[in-house]
């Protein structure tokens, strides 16, 4: 009687271990719903290889000092940890998890790199729990709410727009045309047409149809404060801004631009030029611009307190300057650093 007992005893301590496990397991894995208005980074990050996302004061990057790893810190540069072994971009952050586009076939060394891992990701903030949502090639992908809209790429179909839940129990093709779904609001994803015409189209991501907004001429457009900050095509691709609530249009600068950034108080841009290309900064209406630094830069990226860059088709040194602050171009060394010190 007293083994017969005891081995019940057992046989319900281990259920009970298993229970805990799946349990907290099941805690673990657990993606808690977000709110229509989330998203996961802004377009200006994102359209210029969303190298950069923030949430909650601290900043999900990738390292160009080490082959575009993910890393974190905070805002203010200190308590720099890595959080992959393979490099990614099209970071975005919302809630309690990180989603990114990870692809090691361009980084990365060792005998895990002789297969290639890639697709659209998920992790805890910690970088713990990767778990691949889509094993697809994507070029830009934001999150909204409780989905990734992305653009879903293959050599049959081209670049279509796709979503994936955040917890990957739906996987859907919301358009089979090409559309970035950098820049969104409340639950709203702006875009510029590339087939027919570069006008400006509005995709409410409660229905997933399509709207048109502004038959302009329109290239990655951002969305800040109620306008719509674009490059305009047919004018040299001189920055505008549009306004959402009366249907004006705003001529920002007549520099041609090769790509931008539109923070909380200033828009970064790199001025294209023959004789004297710059990076550039002015106001959100276009006033007092200033050169930040002279020569071609490339991936603009703000975070609160920095804006990071990098001269074209140099990935390293990175440079930075305080975002809003007076400009003082120095190199981004506390990734330099934390990169030298995880190579040891």
């Amino acid at each position: 009687m007293k083994k017969n007992t005891k081995i019940l005893i057992g046989a319900f301590a281990l259920l009970l271990v298993i229970f805990t496990a799946f349990f907290i397991s099941e805690l673990l894995h657990r993606v808690p719903p977000n709110d229509i208005s989330v998203t996961g980074n802004t377009a200006g990050n994102l359209n210029n290889n969303g190298l950069y996302a923030e949430s909650n004061g601290k900043v999900y990057f990738s390292n160009s000092y080490d082959n575009g790893c993910l890393y974190s810190m905070n805002s203010d540069e200190t308590d720099l940890q890595k959080l992959t072994t393979s490099p990614a971009n099209s970071i975005n952050v919302g809630g309690k998890h990180l989603y990114f586009y990870m692809d090691s076939s361009s980084g990365g060394k060792g005998l895990g790199y002789v297969i290639r891992t890639y697709g659209v990701y998920r992790s805890r903030l910690n970088g713990k729990g990767v778990t691949c949502l889509d094993r697809t090639a994507s070029v830009t992908m934001q999150l909204v709410g409780d989905y990734i809209y992305y653009q879903h790429y293959n050599n049959k179909d081209f670049t279509q727009l796709y979503k994936v839940k955040t917890d990957k129990s739906e996987n859907v093709m919301v358009s089979e045309s090409i559309i970035n779904p950098a820049a969104c609001y409340n639950g709203v994803i702006y875009f510029n047409g590339t087939e027919r015409d570069h006008f400006l189209y509005a995709l409410d991501t409660r229905t997933d149809t399509i709207s048109t907004v502004f038959e302009g001429d329109l290239w990655y457009p951002a969305y800040q404060y109620g306008y719509i900050y674009y490059m305009d095509v047919s004018s040299n691709y001189r920055l505008c801004r549009y306004s959402l609530s009366d249907n004006s249009v705003e001529i920002l600068t007549d520099d041609r631009v090769d790509t931008f950034n539109v923070g909380e108080s200033y828009i970064y841009y790199q001025k294209n030029s023959a004789t004297e290309p710059a990076l550039m900064r002015m106001g959100l209406d276009g006033s007092n611009p200033e050169v930040v630094a002279m020569g071609n830069y490339e991936k603009i990226n703000l975070t609160s307190n920095y804006a990071y860059f990098n001269a074209f088709d140099e990935p390293t040194p990175v440079y930075r300057t305080p975002v809003n602050g007076s400009i003082n171009v120095t190199p981004f060394t506390a990734a330099e650093d934390a990169a030298a010190k995880n190579a040891k």
